[in-house]
């Protein structure tokens, strides 16, 4: 029996194209700067973004917890979203490694913080308060739904932070889905930004890393903070080779996850048993509800498991799909099979 795993878009396995990649990856040590491989892929990644250099770290949680410790200095301050990856699903590393405080504001259902909010919460000059200094956002955002955050709201944040003299760094781990949702250039939701992350082993394929963007400068200082976190590493081209493939390849066939993702959407809505927004999915996250007393969360994971299908509870009630490479649409027809029918026999 086939599974089918729709509990992440980080199951993926590397393509044909990627293991050859790793294969035949010309090799040096990094931490020399001397890897020729790693060096081509930063370049990419920067010239994507629309930055003027970049640095691999091997994950998204590295990423992020890299560019604030080099924005922030012990005992400061950073506004971001209160279902924020950063806050939820980093181990506190800001706070435990760092000494910067998290300031949280409610995200809205499609990702975003209010404007009003976000300005209330820079804190004024007075001895008693720590220092704000840098501004979080996720695109797009994974517990709001997958939502993608619009070139136009990024820009009026980053404006707000300007007015404050305030830094913006963007969790982009998925903004190539983001991208693509709203029909725009990546550049147009990641230039204004102070420093970007995004993911090569979710929606990428690619078996593991991210990559950080911004400034030579701030590159140069977050190389610094990358040592210190024990991230500096050696022939690690072994790596940026699947994450070349990744770029070059993976990014238009994105669509696909998406379509998907509508698809399972557009089923579960079906489903008596069950509750969704079809309209929130727009990316290749799906949330949807247990709408029945009879049955929880965990007991249709459970069951579905039985059938080859794995999907996420994430709560007593509530679950996740993740669509991604590998899954076709065949597969979220069966998958729609099995939950309708362990749905309709609770």
């Amino acid at each position: 029996m086939k599974t089918i795993d729709l509990r992440s878009d980080t199951v993926t396995l590397p393509s044909p194209a990627m293991r050859e990649a790793i294969n035949t990856a010309e090799l040096g040590d990094d931490v020399f700067g001397e890897d020729p491989t790693v060096n081509r892929l930063e370049e990419m990644a920067a010239e994507r973004m629309g930055k003027e250099a970049a640095l691999l770290v091997v994950s998204g949680t590295m990423g992020n917890l890299v560019c604030i410790l080099t924005h922030c200095r012990r005992g400061e301050e950073v506004i971001l979203g209160d279902m924020s990856h950063t806050f939820l699903y980093e181990a506190g590393g800001m706070s435990a490694l760092g000494g910067v405080h998290p300031h949280t504001l409610a995200n809205q259902p499609d990702g975003t913080m209010l404007l009003e909010e976000i300005e209330a919460a820079v804190r004024a000059d007075n001895v008693h308060f720590p220092r704000t200094r840098l501004i979080c956002l996720e695109n797009t955002h994974n517990r709001c739904a997958g939502s993608p955050l619009t070139v136009e709201y990024t820009d009026a944040v980053v404006a707000l932070a300007k007015k404050h003299n305030l830094l913006l760094h963007l969790d982009g781990a998925r903004i190539f889905n983001a991208a693509l949702a709203l029909g725009v250039d990546v550049k147009q939701l990641t230039q204004s930004a102070d420093s970007v992350t995004f993911c090569l082993s979710k929606g990428l394929a690619a078996p593991v890393g991210s990559l950080l963007c911004g400034s030579k400068k701030f590159i140069a200082e977050a190389r610094r903070t990358r040592k210190v976190l024990g991230g500096g590493m050696r022939q690690a081209g072994i790596i940026a080779a699947a994450g070349i493939t990744a770029l070059e390849e993976m990014i238009d066939r994105l669509e696909e996850d998406h379509r998907n993702a509508k698809r399972l959407a557009q089923g579960i809505a079906g489903v008596e048993a069950l509750s969704i927004d079809v309209g929130s999915v727009r990316t290749d996250i799906v949330y949807f509800e247990v709408a029945s007393e009879r049955i929880t969360a965990e007991q249709l994971t459970s069951e579905l498991a039985k059938k080859g299908v794995k999907i996420l509870h994430i709560g007593p009630n509530r679950l996740r799909a993740v669509t991604h490479y590998g899954i076709t649409a065949d597969d979220i027809d069966i998958a729609l099979k099995a939950i309708q029918d362990v749905a309709n026999r609770a």
